[in-house]
């Protein structure tokens, strides 16, 4: 139970306390059942000063103990209202020095911060700020991975994953149905998933959508999972192409919304504000001074995780070291290949073939160029909920190309791991794009007309 929260079960017995004088005042008798709850909200507080304060707390404990012997009395004198109302007067100054006691003697809570990743390949997203969180002595910080969902074309759940042992090994991970929310009430939530209900290929657990989050913190905070391509705040023709970020649940509901860029603030504020024109939301949604304060444009975390990982520091695998190195030791070129989920909704067969004829290439010049494919993690599961009849045909391919192995396939959680690996990307256009040109990597996209 944190001071804030003990404090509040203070002011609560205040509140009623100052109802039984009233209530006396006007001939109305004590209420037994009043007097029992006040005594058991008492007991509890106590027990719990001591548990978490010890000696700091005794003080606070024992002023409980006599505010409890007093409600006894009360009891004891229910039909004497003059003898009540002396011992009501009593208790409302005994209430006032308790919480000054357990105000400024008892130390401040800890900061509680939690952070609710449910992908683990997303993890990034949030990766720096809880490190940050972490190294504040002030500050207890939580890794709660949730459950999530694949979705059938019908909207309805499919297959349940929960992906808490994917994290990395320094990232202390608690599990989401040993943390009750509800009951800690932390005080901020970071969420990298914005959808809720909205998203057609996955869910998390209703239990973890924004809209219910929103209720057990003082502060609910959104980190997009993803990086755009910088865009201008007046080039509309490109703002309609991503303008439905700008819009969702987790930007409705969050406290805060935090953006790789300044410019990129400016063009969730004006688009949120133009949807939320258009839904007749009220208030808040259309205040501009508002929105100025709940996005924030300081950057993204994944840039700070990919410019932080070294690739002397990385772990490489042997089955990937046996693609990567030459006879002689040295290393071939690495060229990272990455299909999105968009490129293959859009263009269905015709990505497939694409995919061929660039493994076939790879293929050919294998000895002096290794190929690391990287599909999006949510290919699969966005196959099988939108374009069921696609994935047996992918499905081919994918096992092709593991199965001949000349090439590297990973579908790990380590994205940043591929990308600081890399010598060059080739591929959609994707954040993956973004973080490559960070580290000033050579970057082409792939152009599914030529073969």
């Amino acid at each position: 139970m944190k001071k804030k929260t003990i404090l509040s079960i203070m002011d609560s017995l205040e509140k009623i306390n100052d109802s039984v004088i009233r209530n006396l005042d006007s001939g109305v008798q004590v209420s037994m059942e009043t007097l029992v709850d006040c005594q058991d909200s008492a007991i509890a507080v106590g027990s719990e000063i001591e548990q978490q304060y010890g000696a700091a707390g005794e003080e606070a404990v024992h002023l409980l103990e006599v505010y409890c012997e007093n409600l006894y009395q009360m009891s004891s004198k229910s039909e004497d209202f003059v003898s009540c109302r002396k011992l009501g007067k009593k208790v409302q100054k005994q209430l006032v020095q308790i919480k000054n006691h357990i105000k400024y003697d008892l130390p401040d809570d800890k900061k509680e911060v939690v952070f609710l990743p449910y992908k683990a390949s997303m993890w990034d997203s949030l990766e720096s700020v809880w490190r940050a969180a972490d190294a504040d002595p002030d500050c207890d910080a939580f890794v709660i991975p949730i459950p999530y969902f694949d979705k059938n074309p019908d909207g309805s759940f499919r297959e349940e994953h929960y992906e808490g042992d994917l994290y990395p090994k320094d990232v202390p991970v608690t599990r989401y149905d040993e943390y009750d929310l509800e009951a800690r009430h932390p005080d901020i939530i970071y969420i990298h998933n914005p959808y809720d209900e909205c998203n057609h290929v996955t869910s998390v657990h209703p239990h973890f959508y924004s809209k219910n989050l929103r209720n057990f913190t003082d502060k609910l905070v959104y980190i997009p999972y993803f990086i755009l391509g910088e865009i201008e705040p007046d080039n509309q023709a490109a703002i309609d192409g991503m303008k439905h970020f700008c819009f969702t649940p987790g930007t409705i509901y969050a406290d805060q919304v935090v953006v790789q860029s300044e410019n990129m603030r400016q063009i969730y504020i004006n688009e949120y504000m133009k949807a939320a024109k258009e839904m007749g939301l009220p208030g808040e949604h259309v205040d501009r001074k508002f929105l100025e304060k709940k996005f924030l444009g300081t950057g993204s975390p994944k840039i700070d995780k990919v410019l932080n990982t070294k690739k002397e520091d990385l772990e490489i695998p042997a089955e990937w070291l046996r693609i990567i190195e030459k006879p002689d030791g040295s290393w071939k070129k690495i060229v990272f290949y990455n299909t999105s989920v968009s490129a293959l909704l859009q263009n269905d067969e015709k990505m497939l073939r694409k995919m061929e004829s660039v493994f076939g290439i790879f293929k050919e010049n294998k000895d002096e160029v290794a190929l690391l494919w990287r599909p999006h993690p949510l290919i699969q599961a966005t196959i099988e909920s939108m374009r069921p009849q696609l994935w047996e045909d992918y499905q081919k391919i994918r096992n092709r190309y593991i199965e001949e192995s000349w090439g590297i396939y990973d579908d790990s959680a380590d994205l940043d791991r591929a990308v600081v690996l890399s010598d060059a990307y080739y591929g959609d256009g994707s954040s993956v794009v973004e973080l490559c040109l960070t580290l000033k990597m050579p970057t082409m996209l792939q152009n599914l007309e030529v073969l």
